[in-house]
Formats: structure tokens, C-alpha cells, sequence
């Protein structure tokens, strides 16, 4: 979440020919059988989800100067009607249902709006230039650096919802429970509804009616600045004094008591109070044990008539008021942080409203996973510390293919649940040398991420062109595109192409990465199988064929008639040669009889291959290139 400041024109260039090349060769997979607006709203159960995280201040930003810590002015700034129906309709076409629209909601930042009615904030309280969207300074409005006119922003943002809509997808905004800015104001709050800490007794620490947590006779105190680090990287500011006007000081958002948090705590944010006190005492009303088993109906029931904390209504409030907006669902910032009967009654009452919306969120403990789906009713939670977390490894080089299947079992009754991504705005680029310095080398892993199981895919807007993060924007370090600071995205800026968002500035190696994940992306949305049932073929390959080994992965899926064997060489030199062996049972479950069984490949159209089946087997003989991937559709004779 958060990063810490330690030490239409014509096409103009190869890699865009070359793209036009083979968005054609892709024209007969692409077909019209992906799903449609009308059929979006139950995806979830029949369809993959494919969700395109977008950094909405950065995407439209054509400004290339990218100068640490540069003004609004001089490094740009994207703004909602960047999102035109050409780019939008673009975006689609690389295979997303959903776009999660980061950085939304008002949030603390550096520039001047007081022209329109907004009250300046402190650079001591926040990161970066731009500020963090994570530190929510009004939950009713929007980021005014995101509209053309910043009067009219609200509406401006309605604007885009209504042209996500149209072009088929659906709209997510981040919601962030666990904490608000430090200079939290609401001022934009409905009448006859209070901000949070409105009504708050600030002579105690803790009491249940309170919307924060205070440390009584103590002023909030700046953190001291280490390593060379100064807010606005020491530019002479007429606020950044060193000074921020809190007494009591409140607890910060990642639970510091310390009046003066440290410079690596979540220093521009105060933690909400649930209803659990200092000691870890609640004062709020338990689930019973068995509610695990109960739907999002039965939770909604229970809630009603029950005394709850005024946060969890304030935060139903801001839910219900993005839903009439028009947006789809949220995305739920450190959920894990926040007690799991909050989410029971925040969830439940969302999907009363809405029983499609879409609610995923930041879980990184593993031991809670069941609890926030089962009891807390989220549909996904981040996979990172399993499945991204292998990968990652396995890419880097001193991972095995072999811990996948042992991942994938052990989530095996909530895999559904468990949101697949291989970048994020907290993640590494693929490409940065931090991870592994080749977009290329994320090829396998995505085919892997994205076929695995049924559970949502995740993309981070440049990942498909292999943006590599390096820019120094100010706040922060490189290897992540920045979320604090102007800056821009050059790889994105290039398929940007200056508003055509045609590809026409790509280099051939990023429009050739950009098709491949078009090809995969679209083919998930479509796949029947990829709704379907999963079995593993690694380890029975790894006993009984020549050749193959730890750095290959093959499993299968299948379901609605359509039979997948999907193979991935995470090896950046080396080609293998094997024959893929089928175990009997699995030819059982898909009634294969002996003899001969065409094969396709589905991901790029290549050679055709052949199943041989026998009384105890059977067997597909294959070759991979390094970091090539193969989607084999067995069709049954």
C-alpha cells in the first residue's frame, strides 16, 4: 500500500506495423463470442474476470520531462477525460471486463485548489507531491487534479463511469477503511451526515463512539527526517515548516502511539476506530460461530437493529453513495486491519444493494483468508504471498515450478476467491532490474497466473508493454511507477501514441508483448474450461518423462466441453523437447478412447500437435522455446 523513502493518426514506426500485424493474425481467435455488457454483471460465476488496474492521475499524462519532484505543470498530469471511447474501447480490446479506476477518491495533496473552496494541506503530512491515494482527505468528492475543471469534478467523474459502461466494462474504486488522511475535512459530506471525528471526545484515548484513537496531551509532532529526505525534496514551500498543527496527536494509520511517528510510518494517516480498544477489547457484537456458513442475506439480516461503532456506518454511507454513482464495486485497501464483523456488515449491506457488485481486497496473511471470504463475504483477496510470491521466485531463477501445484492445493477450496496478479502499484515492475529486467520473462508466469484456477486475473496498466518503473519521480525509490509524485509512464506513453491509443509509438518488441497479452487475456474471458476443473500433470511428468523438469509447468483444465493442457518454459535460454505425458485418470475424466486426438494450440494458432492415447496414457509430443508458452485444445474423436 504504502512505500517507504528509503536510501487516431496513421502508424508511425516498425513496432506499430507490427502490431497491426498481428492484431490481424489474432482476427479469427478474437471472434465475437466475448462476453458482452449485457453478460458482464455475473462473470464472477460464468466467465473469467479480467480487471485493468490504472493509476488514474498517471494514465493520460503525455508530459515527458519527469523531473524529481516536478509540479502539476511541468511533468503533467492525466485527467478522467483522457479516457476517451477510443482509449476505453482499446483497453477492452486487450481483454478487460473490469477497470479499477486507483486513486479516485480526494485525497491530501500539494497543490493549490483554494480558488475552488478547497483548504490548502501541509507537504509535512504528505508523500510525494501529488500524495498518496491512500490518505483520503474528503470521501464524498473526488481528486481535483484529475478534472478539467476542478468546479465541476464530480460530474466529470460520473462522465466516465457512464463511458466505462458504454464500452462494455464495469467501474472499481478504492475504498481505504483502515485509515483517512491526517488533515481528513469531509467537507463535501451529504447533509444530515458528519465527517469522520466530527463528534469525537479527544480528551481519551479510546472510546467506542469515537471515530480515532488519541494520545491525550500530546501534540502531534513531525517525524524526523533521515537520509537526505525533505518533503517536496527540500523546495522552499510556505508550509513545509516542519511543523503540523494536531494536539492530541492521533494514532497514525498503521497503529503508531507515538505522537511523533517515525518517518517510515504511515506518517500522513490516523487509524479509524472500529470498536477495539487499546488492549484489543471490542465493543461491538460478535458473529455467532457458524455464520462462516450463512450468505451475504443472512449476514445482512443480522445486522440490522444491531449498536455499531459510527465508523462502520460512516463507511456503509460512502459504499451506498459510489453505488448510486454508478460504480460497480470497490477495492478494499489493508482489509486485514480491520475486524472481520466489519466486513460482514459492510459487505452484506453492499450486496443487498447490489448482489453483482465486485469486492476485492488486500489480505497478505494467509491464516486469514477463510475468515474474510467465509465470515467477512469478500469475493477475492489478493494471492500474493502464495502464488505471486512463487512465481516471482521462480522468474528471478532460484524458484521451482514445483511449489505451484503445492500452492494451488492448499487453496484449492477458495481458489475462486484468491485474485491472480503478477504487478500492482505496490509490486516491482517485472521489467525493473529489480526484478528481473525483461518484461519477456513474465510471459510464462502471466499464461500461469492467468489459467490456473477461476479466480480473477489482474493487470497494472504498462505491464503489457513492459513499462519498467524507472523513473526517479521524487518521493520513493525506482523499480515502481511512482504514486506520489507527476511523472510520466514512457512505455504507456508510447502505445498512448498522443491520444490515437493505437499502439503507433510502440518499439516491435513492446506491441509484440502487448498482442501477447491481448491473445491471452481475451482467451481467458472466453474459455469454458478455465471455469472449470484443474489437475496437475507436473509431478507425473516429472516421474515419467525425459527432458522434463523444474523449470517447465504443465497442468490441465476442462469444463463445458473444451479440454486445455497448458505447458509454460520459465527457462530464458534453454529449449525443451519431451513427450507431455497424460495420466489415465485424467483421460478417464475427459473419456478419451485409444488411437489419435487432434490437438490446437489456441494462444498463437501454432503447428498442430497430436494426442496418442493408449490403455495407460497418453502422450502429446512437444517443443518449447525459451519462455514460450503452449494452450493445447484437445478435440476428442
Amino acid at each position: 500500500m504504502f512505500w517507504l523513502p528509503m536510501n487516431k493518426p496513421k502508424y508511425k514506426s516498425i513496432g506499430a506495423l507490427a502490431l497491426l500485424a498481428l492484431t490481424l493474425l489474432g482476427c479469427a481467435e478474437k471472434e465475437t463470442t466475448r462476453p458482452g455488457p449485457e453478460t458482464i454483471s455475473s462473470m464472477n460465476t460464468e466467465h473469467k474476470l479480467v480487471i485493468y488496474q490504472v493509476f488514474t492521475r498517471l494514465f493520460g499524462n503525455t508530459k515527458t520531462l519527469n523531473k524529481p519532484w516536478g509540479t502539476r505543470e511541468e511533468n503533467g498530469v492525466g485527467k478522467f477525460s483522457d479516457f476517451t471511447p477510443a482509449a476505453l474501447e482499446a483497453i477492452r480490446d486487450l481483454g478487460v471486463t473490469h477497470i479499477w479506476y486507483t486513486g479516485v477518491p480526494h485525497h491530501a495533496l500539494v497543490a493549490d485548489y483554494t480558488a475552488f473552496g478547497i483548504t490548502p494541506d501541509d507537504p509535512d503530512v504528505i508523500k510525494g507531491r501529488a500524495g498518496s491515494p491512500y490518505a483520503v482527505k474528503d470521501y464524498y468528492n473526488v481528486n481535483p487534479d484529475l478534472a478539467d475543471d476542478p468546479a465541476r469534478r464530480l460530474e466529470e467523474f460520473q462522465a466516465l463511469v457512464g463511458r466505462t459502461h458504454e464500452a462494455g466494462m464495469q467501474v472499481i474504486i478504492d475504498i481505504v477503511p483502515n485509515h483517512v488522511a491526517r488533515n481528513y475535512e469531509g467537507a463535501s459530506t451529504p447533509e444530515g451526515k458528519a465527517p469522520f471525528g466530527a463528534s469525537d471526545d479527544t480528551t481519551v484515548a479510546y472510546s467506542p463512539t469515537n471515530d480515532f484513537y488519541y494520545i491525550p496531551g500530546e501534540p502531534f509532532r513531525v517525524p524526523e527526517w533521515r537520509d537526505g529526505y525533505q518533503p517536496l525534496g527540500g523546495e522552499a514551500h510556505p508550509m513545509a515548516d516542519g511543523r503540523y498543527r494536531e494536539n492530541p496527536a492521533k494514532w497514525t494509520g498503521n497503529g503508531s502511539r507515538n505522537p511523533q511517528p517515525n518517518m517510515n510510518d504511515w506518517y500522513e494517516t490516523v487509524k479509524i476506530n472500529y470498536g477495539v480498544s487499546p488492549d484489543g477489547q471490542t465493543d461491538f457484537p460478535a458473529l455467532p460461530g457458524d455464520w462462516d456458513q450463512r450468505d451475504t442475506e443472512a449476514h445482512y439480516t443480522y445486522w440490522q437493529g444491531k449498536d455499531v461503532p459510527p465508523s462502520w456506518e460512516k463507511f456503509r454511507d460512502i459504499a451506498y453513495y459510489w453505488m448510486e454513482m454508478g460504480v460497480d464495486g470497490f477495492r478494499f485497501d489493508m482489509a486485514e486491519m480491520v475486524p472481520v464483523e466489519f466486513w460482514s456488515y459492510l459487505n452484506s449491506h453492499i450486496k443487498h444493494n447490489n448482489p453483482a457488485a465486485v469486492l476485492l481486497a488486500e489480505v497478505y496473511n494467509p491464516s486469514l483468508y477463510r475468515d474474510y471470504i467465509h465470515r467477512g463475504k469478500m469475493d477475492y483477496l489478493y494471492d500474493k504471498v502464495e502464488l505471486y510470491d512463487s512465481l516471482k521466485h521462480i522468474m528471478k531463477g532460484y524458484g521451482w515450478t514445483d511449489h505451484i501445484p503445492v500452492v494451488q492445493q492448499g487453496l484449492m477450496d477458495i481458489e475462486h476467491h484468491m485474485l491472480h496478479f503478477l504487478e500492482n502499484h505496490d509490486e516491482q515492475r517485472i521489467a525493473s532490474p529489480e526484478f528481473v529486467g525483461r518484461a519477456e520473462i513474465g510471459k510464462p508466469a502471466m499464461v500461469v497466473s492467468a489459467t490456473l484456477s477461476t479466480s480473477p486475473t489482474m493487470i497494472y496498466f504498462g505491464q503489457e508493454v513492459g513499462e519498467p518503473g524507472a523513473e526517479d519521480a521524487g518521493f520513493g525509490k525506482p523499480s515502481r511507477t511512482s504514486i506520489f509524485d507527476y511523472i510520466g509512464v514512457p512505455h504507456h506513453q508510447r502505445w498512448m501514441n498522443g491520444g490515437a491509443f493505437d499502439g503507433g509509438a510502440l518499439t516491435t518488441s513492446e506491441a509484440e508483448l502487448r498482442d501477447f497479452y491481448r491473445r491471452l487475456l481475451n482467451f481467458t474471458i472466453r474459455s469454458k474450461a478455465l471455469m472449470g476443473h484443474y489437475q496437475d500433470i507436473h509431478y507425473f511428468n516429472k516421474e515419467h518423462t525425459e527432458g522434463y523438469d523444474h523449470r517447465v509447468y504443465a497442468f490441465a483444465r476442462w469444463g463445458g466441453g473444451e479440454y486445455l493442457v497448458i505447458l509454460s518454459n520459465f527457462d530464458t535460454e534453454r529449449a525443451y523437447a519431451f513427450d507431455l505425458k497424460l495420466p489415465a485418470d485424467l483421460l478417464g475424466q475427459w473419456g478419451l478412447q485409444r488411437g489419435q486426438h487432434a490437438v490446437e494450440e489456441v494462444l498463437y494458432g501454432a503447428r498442430p500437435y497430436q494426442l496418442t492415447v493408449t490403455d495407460s496414457t497418453g502422450v502429446i509430443p512437444v517443443e518449447l522455446a525459451p519462455l514460450e508458452s503452449l494452450i493445447l485444445r484437445v478435440k476428442p474423436q
